[in-house]
């Protein structure tokens, strides 16, 4: 009988706790796109910024922020995958649960001290000045951690005997990752993939040390000097003149336009994610 009570508290706490969240995340949600999509237009969509922020729209800041995604998934993915397939198949225990540390302990880095030392490596020692391709592999670093728990988590779920069969059949540990561990696991890489986009997104410390400018730029040339304008520091300089009406209004737009954006990447996945199979390769 206490059994029993104890577990419909738990069950009416979690329950609580779920509503809850859902909650705040409905409420904010709802007053970002309640505020910002009567603001965002076409011209909204496809015109500079002027005025300080004040007047036009924000297409390259859309454009700077898809450069930035690109570029960190680029360089985040293949690394990801590497790291995976490491611990999973080739990694000792001990290895394994550094690695591990090391990945829980990255992602807790705050994004501004990921921003200090971007700034230090790609501004001073390589001397990029500020650049697309620093703030890319940057936030790459930052959102790697969480891609590659995605990739191991599903990994792990792969059932032993899938593996001993194929090693049963004669194939080497190549082979081995290429035709199962591959095949099955990459449903995890794009759930993590995924995950690490909507950080990436919203990111401001590091892409302000490192790529990112208010205004100026447009799209890159190059690679050293070569700064983009994005979302979520278009967001931060406007926060610090929301008094203006009119600097207020394009806050809210450019929140709404970010918030859509990961949540339009993130849908244009589903079916990529959808149809990536769960079990492996079939004969």
């Amino acid at each position: 009988m206490r059994r029993r009570w104890l577990d419909r508290a738990v069950t009416a706490g979690s329950a609580l706790a779920a509503v809850v969240a859902a909650g705040i995340f409905a409420t904010v949600l709802g007053l970002i796109l309640g505020r910002g999509v009567p603001v965002i237009t076409w011209r909204f969509l496809t015109t500079a910024t002027a005025e300080a922020g004040g007047a036009g729209g924000v297409v390259y800041q859309i454009a700077g922020t898809l450069i930035l995604i690109a570029a960190a998934t680029a360089v985040a993915v293949p690394l990801a995958a590497g790291a995976g397939i490491w611990m999973h198949m080739y990694a000792g225990d001990r290895a394994r649960r550094i690695f591990e540390q090391v990945l829980h302990a990255t992602n807790g880095v705050p994004s501004i001290v990921f921003g200090l030392l971007g700034f230090a490596f790609f501004f001073h020692y390589l001397d990029w000045k500020k650049s697309w391709l620093a703030g890319g592999v940057l936030l790459a670093f930052m959102i790697l951690p969480t891609v590659v728990v995605g990739f191991v988590e599903r990994l792990r779920t792969i059932p032993r005997d899938s593996i001993h069969a194929a090693f049963g059949l004669g194939l080497r540990r190549g082979d081995v990752v290429k035709s199962v561990l591959i095949p099955q696991g990459v449903s995890g890489l794009v759930t993590g993939t995924l995950l690490g986009i909507a950080r990436a997104a919203g990111e401001t410390a590091p892409i302000m040390f490192t790529a990112a400018v208010f205004d100026g730029a447009t799209t890159p040339r190059g690679i050293s000097d070569s700064p983009v304008v994005a979302l979520p520091y278009h967001i931060f300089v406007l926060a610090q003149d929301s008094l203006g009406p009119d600097a207020g209004a394009k806050l809210w737009g450019t929140a709404a336009v970010l918030v859509l954006m990961v949540m339009f990447l993130s849908a244009a996945a589903i079916p990529l994610r959808l149809r990536i199979p769960e079990s492996g390769p079939h004969d």
